[in-house]
């Protein structure tokens, strides 16, 4: 059996999707105490924390390495102060544990925009960086609409390959999955409808799409306060931003004009309704900041070893 270790590991999305693929997790790793707690409740493990203070020799031998490393300092919606960032250079921390450890595979998952910033020099670095050490690195941007997830959500897959060893990677194919945000919808009481003089809605007709669907706006359209029709997907959901829509956009409902439940979102995200995230605000910011199982079971069940 493959066994993997999971970095940055926040509420398990790398688990989920490598643990359905038979493989064995032998250390996790996260720093944020409610994250931790939510994946000591779903895997009965509790991390280790700040992986900068964890010596390599310390985490167990393992085949494939995990990584959504942060990506606050790469992201539109945070400050992009890229690589030179503290949360930037936890990137190094995965060369530092690939250099020792020397898996035949490294899946990293990141923000879309940590290939252009700073002029494309990050992304450089990152397979610079990975080569210096023994790899060949793969990269490819894949939005979870064109695989059976109704979100928007692009992110980078980088998949890196120990150069001695017979390993090829081709990206997964799109499926095209007629699946919508009408389909994984729920009731919700009525404290949950928005309730605003200034909600600007569009009468015309919409058709299904594999694609946010934009309606409407409330106040003056900014960020989080856009509109969109569950006939579509919903925007990519974030652990941060501003506005009523904060963290998961809005959408007009049967019910009203609302934003996601934990539960949808949870289904937007790709994970069971059984898996356990925090209360309130935490909950979201946890989902918002993880990877989407699926996309990163389709990424490795594409590596040809």
């Amino acid at each position: 059996m493959q066994k993997f270790i999971d970095l940055f590991c926040g509420i398990g999305g790398f688990r989920l999707a490598l643990e359905s693929c038979g493989l064995h997790c032998v250390f996790s790793s996260e720093i944020d105490n409610h994250a931790k707690a939510a994946y000591q409740a779903n895997f009965g493990e509790l991390p280790s924390g700040d992986i900068t203070q964890i010596a390599a020799q310390n985490i167990p031998k393992h085949d494939i390495l995990c990584a959504g490393f942060p990506c606050q300092s790469f992201s539109i919606s945070g400050k992009r102060g890229g690589i030179s960032d503290n949360r930037g250079r936890l990137f190094y921390e995965i060369v530092r544990i690939a250099k020792f450890h020397k898996p035949s595979v490294l899946l990293l998952e990141n923000v879309k925009n940590i290939l252009t910033i700073d002029n494309g020099l990050v992304a450089q670095e990152i397979t610079a960086s990975l080569n210096e050490i023994g790899y060949n690195v793969e990269k490819y941007v894949l939005n979870a609409s064109f695989f059976g997830v109704p979100q928007a959500r692009e992110r980078v897959y980088f998949v890196a390959l120990k150069k001695e060893i017979s390993v090829k990677y081709t990206p997964p194919q799109a499926t095209m999955q007629n699946i919508f945000l009408e389909d994984i919808l729920e009731e919700v009481d009525e404290n949950f409808i928005l309730q605003r003089d200034d909600i600007k809605i569009s009468e015309q007709p919409v058709k299904n799409k594999l694609k946010p669907i934009r309606i409407g706006t409330v106040n003056k359209g900014g960020q989080g306060e856009r509109i969109y029709s569950p006939k579509g997907h919903a925007i990519t959901q974030s652990a941060y931003g501003g506005g009523v829509g904060a963290r998961t956009g809005l959408y007009k409902t049967a019910q009203g004009v609302r934003r996601l439940t934990i539960n949808e979102c949870k289904a937007v995200m790709g994970f069971p309704q059984s898996h356990k995230v925090s209360e309130g605000i935490q909950g979201y910011q946890q989902l918002g900041n993880a990877v989407i199982p699926q996309m990163i079971r389709l990424v490795y069940e594409s590596i040809q070893m």
